[in-house]
């Protein structure tokens, strides 16, 4: 497979506010210079053309079939706003979970930004489907104290889209450096009062990435899903890892089967600490996140 590289702006290269989508494509795809300065500095970094597109292809298929049996039982998917679903999966409903986790770029990254010691702790997927409306500005969870007090990033988010993004698709939307925004005066330490809104406006970068393409983020860097103007769905995949002692681990439910564990190397298995089960079962969404689900009408 290629290097990949970050998502990239629509075709005239700027942002809805006109901002020029900054992010470059280099062949350095493991520089620990610059993937540290991008994720302390913007809070976001990515590689094009990661993956071949045919794999992506398979990827859609195999979120299409989790959405559908999510949707079929209780708790199977959280809506986050309008016509918009996050379902939770284990790694092994994802044919290509090796593919992502062994990709040097990915292994550069949770290395340079987490340790040699880093957890996977979430596979699952966002779905933005026709009618999703703008997600008020957020972060997926509190700041941790080893941010606040350290000034340390002690977790990750890879994105990896399932199609081509489009301009009237509701591409995610960024501010970038927000990652350090302390939170104090957020609604549940995650939702930015409306009065801040401008300044997030004032930042945003909206990212246009293509089938191969992938990224990681800082989740606490403020971002939204925007208006889903098309008749198509948006789905992207989420693969969360922590540093050690990190924590979100706990919100999350992996588990794999005894046969996929044996399968798999001895290299992703030092970075995969869930349970080994004879028989999976379907993950429950634990919560849901009130401000998302609110979204604006």
């Amino acid at each position: 497979m290629s290097n990949a590289a970050q998502p990239t702006a629509d075709p005239s290269g700027t942002d809805v506010a006109g901002r020029t989508d900054t992010d470059t494509d280099t062949d350095t795809d493991t520089d620990t210079d610059q993937i540290h300065q991008a994720l302390y500095g913007d809070g976001i970094l990515g590689r094009k053309a990661a993956f071949p597109r045919a794999w992506v292809e398979q990827l859609r298929e195999d979120i299409d079939v989790a959405l559908e049996e999510a949707l079929g039982r209780p708790g199977g998917a959280v809506g986050r706003g309008p016509d918009r679903w996050y379902v939770e999966v284990h790694p092994e409903a994802i044919r290509g979970f090796v593919d992502i986790v062994t990709h040097p770029w990915v292994r550069a990254v949770n290395e340079t930004i987490l340790g040699p010691q880093y957890q996977i702790v979430e596979v699952g997927f966002d779905v933005p489907g026709p009618g999703a409306m703008n997600q008020p500005w957020h972060r997926d969870f509190p700041m941790p104290q080893e941010t606040a007090e350290h000034h340390r990033l002690t977790s990750l988010a890879f994105n990896i889209t399932a199609v081509d993004t489009e301009q009237d698709m509701g591409p995610f939307e960024i501010a970038p450096g927000t990652q350090w925004d302390s939170g104090q005066d957020f609604e549940h330490e995650m939702f930015p009062p409306k009065s801040a809104y401008p300044r997030y406006q004032e930042r945003a970068v909206r990212k246009y990435p293509q089938m191969g393409d992938i990224s990681a983020r800082s989740a606490l860097t403020i971002h939204r899903g925007t208006v889903n103007h098309s008749q198509k769905s948006r789905p992207v995949l989420v693969v969360g890892v922590d540093a050690p002692g990190a924590g979100n681990a706990e919100r999350h439910d992996l588990a794999v089967t005894t046969g996929f564990w044996d399968s798999l190397p001895a290299d992703v298995k030092a970075h995969l600490r869930c349970p080994v089960v004879d028989t999976l079962t379907p993950i429950t969404q634990k919560h849901t996140i009130e401000g998302l689900v609110m979204g604006d009408a």
